[in-house]
């Protein structure tokens, strides 16, 4: 029997993980044992037991409890709890998913007692080292074992990096194996998505007309933290929802609800307050975000798991970012990169409303990653 401990701490960890749990109960459960770690890097009940609740995630047998705070804090908060728990456990593979200061700290514990780390969402690039996330991702990519790319893009970024992404096995901590997976995430929206449809109210809730309504995500503080561009991001739905009598809704972190207040103007955000076009609600779980996309008439967000499931839903997106590591959306001409510019921003809106034909190339494989990541594992063990 194998033993896979499991290390969630944001929201976007515990959707991909739901994945790597439900292959192992539904195919794997007499070879692998699923042993979940939370950090407890997203704490909030709303940013995370509700998502592991719905998503039947295995429960959680540790939670450091780590909460907010700075980088470094945080990280080094987690590397020690890590430690400990690997040390107690001693798992014959860790997996980390995506680029979190969970990703990053689990990649320096297990690393260092040489427990081998599988890596999901392997190989993706902004090229931007002002994004933590870029640092997390490339520190996790050049300590793990095995590495699960969703695309393959992400095999070419690897490859450049001096990655021998032909190696044979076994595979080691010096000879790691690169892999084509697909996406996990592609995975969980082909399964939950129908039942979304039975279990999520959020839109008879919220009174809203499908595909009549536009989604907005904010949460990277390079967005959130700065004044200037918190500002435009707001300005400019202020003015498309007034100018084109379109609806946005925006699902908000705790800690971006209370930026809003001290980042914007007085004067924009008197304006946003009494505009009922704008609906500002709290985070939404797995379910609702489901529905929220897949009904949506467009997507604008700085997430890089959102503007993939927009393009899951065959949503076009405005990315409020400067780079996107899923270069392919925007080569596929569905997503468009404005950063917070307020012109871009509109043009951008402008240029989907007024496009008669959008397609959706597949890209993401055939929402089997999950089983292809567990037969790899147990074919290296």
């Amino acid at each position: 029997m194998i033993k896979i401990l499991n290390i969630i701490g944001a929201r976007p960890q515990i959707i991909k993980a739901a994945a790597i749990s439900r292959a192992i109960k539904n195919h794997f459960q007499n070879e692998m044992e699923d042993v979940v770690l939370h950090t407890g890097q997203h704490y909030d009940d709303n940013m995370s037991q509700i998502f592991i609740n719905e998503l039947q995630v295995s429960k959680p047998k540790y939670n450091l409890g780590i909460g907010s705070g700075s980088h470094g804090k945080q990280t080094a908060s987690m590397i020690s709890g890590l430690e400990e728990i690997i040390l107690k456990e001693r798992p014959d593979y860790v997996f980390a998913y995506g680029d979190t200061n969970s990703t990053l700290a689990v990649s320096i514990a297990a690393s260092k007692i040489k427990i081998p780390i599988v890596h999901i969402e392997a190989g993706l690039r902004s090229f931007n080292k002002n994004m933590p996330e870029e640092i997390n991702r490339i520190m996790c990519d050049h300590v793990s074992t095995l590495l699960f790319s969703p695309t393959k893009t992400g095999i070419h970024n690897l490859k450049n990096e001096g990655f021998k992404v032909e190696s044979k096995g076994p595979y080691s901590f010096n000879n790691p194996g690169v892999f084509h997976s697909g996406d996990v995430m592609y995975d969980n929206t082909v399964y939950f998505s129908k039942v979304a449809e039975q279990n999520s109210k959020i839109l008879t809730k919220l009174k809203l007309e499908r595909n009549n309504f536009i989604l907005l995500t904010v949460h990277r503080d390079h967005n959130t933290d700065n004044p200037e561009k918190l500002h435009s991001i707001f300005n400019s739905i202020q003015e498309i929802s007034t100018s084109f009598n379109v609806q946005f809704v925006i699902p908000l972190h705790p800690r971006t609800f209370k930026l809003l207040n001290l980042n914007i103007s007085p004067d924009l955000n008197n304006k946003i307050s009494k505009n009922s076009l704008i609906k500002i609600i709290e985070p939404v779980s797995f379910f609702d975000m489901i529905m929220l996309e897949k009904y949506s008439l467009m997507v604008f967000t700085d997430s890089g798991g959102v503007q993939k499931e927009a393009y899951f839903f065959e949503k076009p997106c405005i990315i409020l970012r400067p780079e996107t590591e899923w270069v392919e959306l925007v080569e596929s001409g569905m997503a468009i990169i404005t950063d917070t510019n307020e012109t871009k921003i509109k043009e951008g809106f402008q240029h989907f409303i007024n496009s008669s034909a959008l397609v959706f190339p597949s890209i993401f494989g055939n929402a089997k990653a999950s089983e292809f990541i567990c037969k790899k594992i147990l074919e290296n063990s």
